[in-house]
């Protein structure tokens, strides 16, 4: 009985380590990962980071359908993505929320949350929740920045009020695009992500 006992506790241990192991958020400096790994977009695009970065970076979203914190940050995301495009900075949004894809997260569902928003940017399914396991994500939203040379130089929130747009007194995003511009080094490379848990496969 005490054998079984150990196995058990074993095999539950082996399981929270590759749970814990399998969402460790990317280190600042690391590369871009899976940065060929093709994803389906909203206009039914087959498409991968390598194609989505521009020269001075790239910017990369997890978000989703359902969370109202995407809500939140909704029309801020779009902001980002024309100040990003005016700064040669790629914008991609990523959905990994695959354990409720028939519950308002599948790609029909993403294509007409993008039409009635009017998205502006790249809105792609992350199938299986593949990228978001491989940047070590946890909420939506959540933002990677990486530089020209697709190194990880911030990781976290949009910005510091999710609530109150004219209440924001730390643009983590926006400013970390405008440094990249200006061949400067961000200076806050990281923030704590508030949002929805992903919904990741059980």
């Amino acid at each position: 009985m005490k054998a079984l006992k150990v196995i058990s506790v074993c095999i539950l241990i082996s399981f929270v380590v590759t749970e814990v192991s399998a969402q460790q958020s990317l280190s600042i400096g690391s590369e871009t990962p899976l940065t060929d790994h093709k994803v389906e977009d909203v206009n039914g695009r087959a498409i991968n980071l390598s194609e989505i970065a521009q020269q001075n970076g790239l910017v990369v979203i997890f978000s989703c359908n359902t969370c109202p914190m995407v809500s939140r940050w909704e029309d801020r995301m779009k902001a980002l993505a024309n100040s990003a495009r005016l700064n040669n900075i790629g914008l991609i949004v990523l959905n990994p929320n695959e354990r409720i894809r028939e519950r308002g997260e599948s790609l029909e569902d993403m294509k007409r949350r993008s039409t009635k928003q009017t998205y502006n940017f790249v809105y792609a399914l992350d199938k299986d929740h593949v990228i978001a396991d491989a940047f070590g994500a946890t909420k939506t939203p959540e933002v990677f920045v990486f530089d020209g040379s697709m190194k990880l130089v911030y990781k976290g929130s949009i910005d510091d009020n999710p609530n109150n747009p004219s209440g924001v007194t730390k643009r983590y995003v926006e400013d970390a695009v405008q440094a990249l511009a200006s061949g400067n080094q961000v200076e806050v490379s990281r923030s704590v992500p508030k949002g929805c848990p992903i919904k990741r496969n059980e």
